[in-house]
């Protein structure tokens, strides 16, 4: 039931423009093993960014979050378009991949990378809606095909338990009276206790 004395939620036109152009930018894009289009997953965390009380900025955010890492777009160019806190957001929420640098490594920099404390609560948000999203599809998609799932990744069940495992962990910490993180935590349990069961 709604009540009286919230504000409305309003999406301005920058966010249809946004979700558009996400649209181009992962159009021949799929989650990873399916048929299902990316834009799915990036729809999804700006959909938990809102639920959670963001900002149209970490909403447009969340539907960017991959833009520079998946697609090479320069921070530049979003800044350009959606202004310097949505960039910022996106850049923080982007994985650093150095030459050379294995699956672990470069996840053991990116959870050292949320630790930072001059990360903003607006990417701290996206990033828990992105993992939160990422993990019930993982948790979904294992229960349904079984352990053939793990073929997809980079890394195998017990490094994505440790993974997902240290990030609900650090995002815990960092928000712990987030109902992003709290259902992360709950996601992430049931994920390692399904590794565990098969």
């Amino acid at each position: 039931m709604a009540r009286d004395d919230l504000p409305t939620a309003v999406l301005t036109a920058r966010f249809g423009e946004a979700t558009r152009w996400a649209s181009l930018l992962h159009a021949d894009q799929a989650r990873k093993g399916t048929r299902i289009a990316y834009i799915s997953h990036l729809l999804a965390v700006a959909s938990l960014v809102l639920e959670d009380g963001g900002t149209e900025e970490e909403a447009i955010a969340g539907v960017l979050h991959d833009a520079i890492e998946d697609c090479h777009v320069s921070e530049a160019e979003i800044r350009a378009r959606y202004g310097g806190p949505v960039a910022e957001i996106v850049v923080a929420c982007s994985e650093k991949r150095p030459p050379g640098a294995d699956w672990q490594t470069r996840k053991r920099d990116y959870l050292a990378h949320l630790e930072d404390p001059n990360l903003s609560t607006g990417a701290l948000r996206v990033t828990s809606a992105d993992k939160l999203h990422n993990a019930r599809s993982i948790l979904s998609d294992l229960r349904e095909h079984g352990p053939s799932i793990w073929d997809r990744f980079n890394a195998g069940a017990s490094a994505q338990a440790w993974y997902y495992g240290e990030m609900a962990r650090v995002l815990g910490a960092r928000c712990p009276t987030s109902v992003l993180t709290r259902e992360l935590r709950r996601v992430v349990d049931a994920l390692v206790a399904e590794i565990e069961r098969t």
